[in-house]
């Protein structure tokens, strides 16, 4: 097992504290009532949201197709996209919940049940996917690659289970957007 630097450590730390500021922002962002007034172009974004889930897992599933045939650079340049997509998501998301807008899936509709497995799957692992994805791409980035691998082995799949259940969760609940 390699010992931790203190660069590493300090880099450890850094995505640690980022995790934790974007989990209470999400949180804070729940609570946010809704605004009186909200510009038209806000009503775009759970699309683009859509969009940008989607092209990550796109890039994820590229990411593996070139990992597994040994071509490090292009599975390296993957990545930073796949993580710039999700950086480009998470501020969108945080701008469209800043405006308090909520939509709840009806009640009365049989497809409920599944809607919200998935929504409050989805939930759970986005929250935890973060710090084991800045993780794997330091220890990516930093050629640490027995650390690299032990850590994708979970956050791949959890980021892939992510962005997937990100576009479903949109589809299923775009019909009863109000704007």
């Amino acid at each position: 097992m390699a010992t931790l630097t203190a660069k590493d450590s300090f880099y450890k730390r850094l995505i640690y504290i980022i995790s934790v500021v974007v989990f209470l922002l999400v949180l804070f962002l729940s609570r946010l009532p809704k605004q009186e007034v909200i510009p038209s172009w806000v009503s775009f974004l759970p699309k683009m949201n859509a969009f940008l889930n989607g092209g990550t897992t796109i890039l994820l599933l590229f990411s593996l197709y070139f990992i597994r045939r040994k071509n490090i650079a292009m599975h390296r340049k993957l990545n930073i996209t796949a993580c710039a997509l999700s950086t480009v998501f998470l501020l969108s998301y945080v701008t469209f919940h800043s405006f308090g807008v909520e939509t709840k899936f009806p009640v009365d509709n049989p497809m409920r049940p599944v809607y919200l497995t998935i929504l409050i799957t989805h939930i759970i692992l986005a929250a935890v996917v973060l710090p084991l994805v800045l993780l794997s791409l330091y220890r990516g980035l930093t050629n640490q690659v027995s650390s690299h691998k032990k850590i994708t082995r979970w956050s791949y799949p959890i980021w892939l289970y992510v962005t997937i259940t990100g576009v479903v969760v949109y589809l299923m609940i775009s019909p009863y957007y109000q704007f």
